[in-house]
């Protein structure tokens, strides 16, 4: 499997094989177009696979950077069409949701404006459930349509508003780049 992200500054690709996951990100919106292909490479070299070993490509569909997506689509699509594999969106703050790993946790990129485009979602072992859908909120907004407090909130917003989602969560929030791809 081959997984692509391009939603924020932090662009991301990993290629799953059984048990072992080879990940590499880049930080740097203006700098994804020239270096998204180059990191597929990196990722695929040092996980010893080719494009022919990969099965299906998952892509990241946002919310983020309409240019940042429309990069990470390009690709996938172009990598997917070289070889009619299957191409799977997922939201992007799903992503780094379940990258996380905790059962409840809020997912929020800035969306400007003192607003996030946020989530929250609850995981068990085999099910994920949103327990607040997608949208743009601020972060007490957020806090208070949650049914309970989330153990970790996540995302390039939830670093910006800091003060606001520790309050709400009572732990400091972790950035994309802290977490696994």
């Amino acid at each position: 499997m081959l997984a692509i992200d391009t939603a924020t500054d932090i662009a991301s690709v990993a290629v799953s094989s059984g048990e072992r996951t080879v990940a590499r990100t880049m930080r740097g919106s203006r700098q994804h177009a020239a270096q998204i292909l180059p990191l597929v490479q990196e990722v695929f070299s040092v996980a010893n696979v080719s494009l022919q070993d990969i099965k299906r490509i998952i892509v990241g569909d946002g919310p983020g950077s309409f240019t940042g997506l429309r990069i990470g689509w390009a690709a996938a699509k172009g990598l997917a069409h070289e070889r009619q594999l299957p191409l799977i969106a997922i939201p992007s703050l799903l992503g780094a949701a379940h990258a996380a790993g905790v059962n409840v946790v809020a997912a929020c990129y800035d969306a400007l404006r003192g607003q996030v485009f946020g989530a929250v979602y609850e995981f068990s072992d085999d099910s994920v459930t949103a327990l607040v859908s997608p949208g743009v909120f601020t972060i007490p907004e957020l806090d208070a349509i949650t049914p309970w407090d989330p153990a970790l909130a996540v995302g390039d917003g939830a670093e910006r508003y800091r003060d606001a989602v520790q309050a709400w969560t009572g732990r400091a929030p972790v950035g994309l780049d802290a977490q696994p791809p």
